[in-house]
């Protein structure tokens, strides 16, 4: 098929980054906070985990699983700012207001939205079901230029059931489709998917 009138042809750069801390419930749907804007952004990268399994039979491929389990991969910031550090990654505040670091944090949920540039217009993402690990930590000398250094957090990004949808889903991407209001108000809530209009016949 062939590109839509107002479709991207190529994707470059990373920015608007946000995040709202999700509670997943037993049946596996969620419910989100405000997103916050979380500045900064350098790199995101995430790779399909699971899935592209063959399973053989009659001396050929019987059966192809073709489902992905979760994605993991990295998030590059130009530093973790200290509310994300007490929202997701578990950090405690002292009397003095010194960050602590536990050993011990619960797991926090959250949806990670961003958004990458295109050449017609910038497409915008969430992933729904994000869990990080504490950022690296170090840093460098100044030898005469200053070079900011970076902090990055390991992700995992999982999927969400949706009622309603009756369908898992583990993300979520705006198109040349997408709905104008849906589109502005992407950081203002974690956009909550709607079902396909169904046509005459369907569920029959």
């Amino acid at each position: 098929m062939a590109l839509a009138a107002n479709e991207n042809k190529v994707k470059f750069g990373l920015k608007n980054v946000h995040y709202a801390v999700a509670t997943i419930a037993e049946d596996g749907s969620a419910t989100f906070g405000t997103p916050v804007k979380f500045p900064g952004a350098r790199n995101l990268s995430l790779e399909p985990k699971g899935g592209g399994e063959p399973w053989y039979a009659d001396d050929g491929v019987y059966f192809f699983d073709s489902g992905i389990s979760n994605r993991t991969g990295s998030l590059e910031m130009a530093r973790m700012i200290d509310q994300f550090k007490k929202d997701v990654l578990g950090y405690i505040l002292d009397s003095k207001g010194v960050l602590l670091a536990d050993m011990n944090p619960e797991t926090v949920h959250f949806a990670l939205l961003f958004e990458i540039s295109g050449d017609r217009k910038a497409r915008r993402f969430v992933e729904y079901n994000c869990v990080a690990t504490p950022p690296t930590t170090g840093s460098a000398t100044t030898e005469g230029s200053k070079n900011p250094q970076t902090e990055t957090t390991n992700l995992t990004s999982m999927g969400i059931y949706v009622p309603g949808f009756e369908k898992w889903l583990s993300h979520g991407q705006t198109s040349a489709e997408t709905d104008a209001a849906a589109y502005a108000s992407w950081y203002e809530s974690v956009y909550v998917p709607t079902p396909p209009a169904q046509t005459p016949g369907d569920g029959e």
